[in-house]
């Protein structure tokens, strides 16, 4: 396995920056991880815009390279690997500078791409999942946006780490959860610690709210596009737990999981329904449709 790390194809075994880069330092950096089927980056407009996003927040968007530029890096890569169909993670760094909290000026980012092989997607293709979603709702708060910025995505993922932990010390011989579900300081429902939650409600399709503190999806995204386009009712609000625990359905959404439908949530069972599984192939469709 090759990674492209500053311009240039590496093995994996030498894929490495520097102890002073502050995307280690402090987390001081940007990522999108990103699927390509059949060779074809997907969604990567959406992508690169939100990065772009994440970028300007932290303040270095002036040093970030073009998104042609960065999507030849990605491309590059899968081409140095042989490979078609694989989940990409691509990163941008403020670089290596002096250790000091406040960031110099003058930034040399670092841009690494990462990918690894998944299985075929679309109509024809298979779920990178084996099982529906444990879901199991946790102490752990998300940070609000008024602390950090919930529409940047960061290097800095202790919070979903932290939430994870939770899950697993509260796991035993007979439960294990295997994604976390987190409210934000108002006690409302905001998302997984790597997904974004939906669910049905009496044929209605919810999910938080862009005015809470989550981190938008460009899956979810593309998951309401669709319902819209089926003229399914689409409710972006303020839930709670309960409400996801009495749902008729409900699944979660990013990038890698495409949508994964959730079996249960704190041992209640929800389970896939109707507009779970049609939504589902809609997607595979439309990857179908856009890559192979």
């Amino acid at each position: 396995m090759q990674y492209h790390v500053d311009g240039d194809l590496v093995p994996a075994s030498e894929a490495t920056v520097s102890v002073r880069d502050r995307g280690f330092m402090y987390g001081d950096a940007a990522f999108e991880t990103i699927r390509a089927y059949g060779g074809t980056v997907f969604a990567w407009d959406a992508h690169a815009d939100r990065l772009e996003r994440t970028v300007k927040t932290l303040g270095f968007v002036d040093a970030l390279p073009s998104r042609e530029d960065l999507h030849d890096r990605v491309v590059t890569t899968l081409d140095g690997n042989d490979l078609d169909d694989a989940y990409v993670k691509l990163s941008i760094s403020r670089g290596v500078q002096p250790g000091k909290l406040t960031p110099r000026e003058a930034v040399d980012p670092t841009v690494v791409v990462q990918v690894d092989s998944l299985p075929r997607g679309g109509v024809e293709g298979e779920s990178v999942w084996d099982d529906y979603a444990i879901l199991q709702s946790v102490k752990t708060r998300r940070v609000p946006d008024e602390a950090i910025p919930a529409d940047a995505k960061t290097h800095n993922y202790l919070n979903g780490i932290i939430a994870r932990l939770e899950l697993r010390r509260a796991a035993t011989d007979d439960f294990q959860a295997d994604e976390a579900l987190m409210r934000d300081t108002e006690g409302h429902v905001a998302e997984g610690a790597t997904s974004n939650v939906f669910f049905v409600d009496n044929g209605v399709l919810k999910t938080p709210s862009r005015e809470q503190s989550i981190l938008p999806g460009v899956t979810r995204s593309i998951v309401i596009q669709l319902a819209q386009e089926e003229d399914f009712q689409v409710r972006e609000g303020r839930y709670t737990v309960e409400d996801v625990r009495n749902a008729d359905e409900a699944f979660l959404t990013n990038s890698t999981w495409e949508i994964r439908p959730v079996e249960s949530l704190d041992g209640i069972e929800i389970g896939r329904g109707p507009m779970t599984t049609l939504l589902a192939r809609l997607y595979e469709e439309r990857v179908e449709q856009l890559c192979y």
